[in-house]
């Protein structure tokens, strides 16, 4: 074999072996997670799972399959429970989504550009007086134009038609 093509096989089998370990190396990337993304994901699990547990503990309370002097002091439990995991929740998110002073001054900001930018910009027209004439003036050029409806299916049809265009009945 020649050494080109000794060459070549190398780099095919290479970008191969590459291409085929592409999805392991993304994959340790991507499994990172920070603690808050898993502090929100259990919270969330947790309500979903208490929510879940108060549906199945009505359900089991009117198929009698739970004693009357058990039920409210279970289901009082599972409310309570389920208010703190709501309370843990709100106050997360509250404190992701509180927005830093830099963040609030960036806002302002671009408040404030796009405020200057839409004062700038000039209307295409000045006046509505000039929009109103212009769109007078194409409804009249158009009135010209416009023969009326077709009397079989009631098309629109032109003054220079003989025939509808859409159903071909000859004009008068």
């Amino acid at each position: 074999m020649e050494i080109g093509s000794i060459f070549l096989l190398l780099a095919i089998l290479i970008l191969a072996v590459l291409f085929v370990s592409r999805p392991f190396i993304q994959g340790r990337r991507m499994l990172a997670v920070s603690g808050e993304e898993q502090e929100l994901s259990s919270l969330m699990a947790e309500r979903d799972r208490l929510i879940t547990t108060l549906q199945e503990l009505d359900f089991d309370q009117t198929l009698g399959k739970i004693p009357a002097e058990d039920y409210p002091a279970m289901r009082a439990d599972l409310m309570q429970h389920a208010a703190d995991v709501l309370r843990k929740l709100d106050a997360f998110q509250a404190a992701q989504s509180a927005p830093t002073d830099a963040e609030s001054r960036i806002e302002a900001v671009i408040a404030a550009r796009r405020a200057d930018a839409a004062q700038s910009a000039s209307p295409r027209f000045k006046s509505d007086d000039a929009l109103e004439e212009l769109i007078a003036s194409r409804k009249s050029a158009r009135k010209e134009k416009s023969a009326g409806f077709c009397p079989k299916c009631g098309k629109p049809v032109q003054r220079s038609d003989r025939f509808c265009p859409h159903c071909g009945k000859p004009i008068k």
